[in-house]
């Protein structure tokens, strides 16, 4: 039966490294807003196209619009097969109000909505010392995580770069954010009985033994 999941955590916590351990082991659909939203508009869609009107006007898209863009997603046969992973959406209650209306239509559920735990200390620390790829999603950290060879990427050799953002202003802020809109779905998701806590402030093999661990997966 394939599974559905929701990674949520603060900003920094290690969802997309999470995220990429569990589709390259265990073939969930990884579901991107971001992705499916550039998709959209590319593809010139109806909901593409609205999305890019706000986005034109200097405007958020509305919940609404990522949301039909999150069902469309939903209805696709790979995702009916496989099961999807959402990582980092939905964001807000109201978010996720919407995304459960999207599973009940559908006649789907959730399995689990997996929060990764790690102190605000800690998150702090990794954002100001998070390194990205230019040329592949690999994310790195000076502290925790360190790339074999100075500057570049293990997996493709690509160039290393810090974030212009990842100050530690900017990383409290996005704590702050963070501790507002999102801390409210963990009391959500608990109260529907979907929780899986997760210790993530371990180094990263050990991180995805504990989720698999919390997640009964082989």
């Amino acid at each position: 039966m394939p599974k559905n999941y929701i990674f949520i955590g603060a900003p920094g916590a290690g969802k997309g490294t999470m995220a990429e351990l569990m589709i390259a082991n265990y073939k969930p659909v990884h579901v991107s807003t971001g992705d499916l939203l550039r998709a959209e508009i590319k593809a010139g869609s109806t909901l593409g196209l609205e999305a890019k009107g706000f986005m034109d006007a200097g405007k958020l898209v509305p919940d609404e619009v990522v949301a039909g863009m999150v069902a469309k997603k939903l209805d696709t046969h790979e995702v009916k097969a496989q099961g999807f992973l959402l990582d980092g959406y939905p964001r807000t209650v109201r978010q996720a109000e919407l995304l459960d209306a999207a599973l009940a239509e559908r006649g789907m559920n959730l399995d689990a909505v997996v929060l990764l735990e790690v102190g605000r200390e800690l998150i702090l620390q990794r954002l100001t010392a998070r390194r990205l790829c230019k040329g592949c999603p690999a994310i790195y950290n000076v502290m925790f995580n360190r790339p074999k060879a100075e500057g570049k990427c293990d997996t493709c050799g690509g160039e290393l770069y810090q974030r212009s953002d990842d100050t530690m202003e900017t990383a409290l802020k996005r704590w702050a954010v963070f501790e507002e809109q999102t801390s409210p779905l963990i009391e959500l998701y608990a109260k529907k009985g979907v929780l899986v806590r997760v210790d993530g402030a371990c180094a990263k093999e050990q991180n995805f033994l504990n989720l698999k661990k919390a997640l009964k997966l082989a």
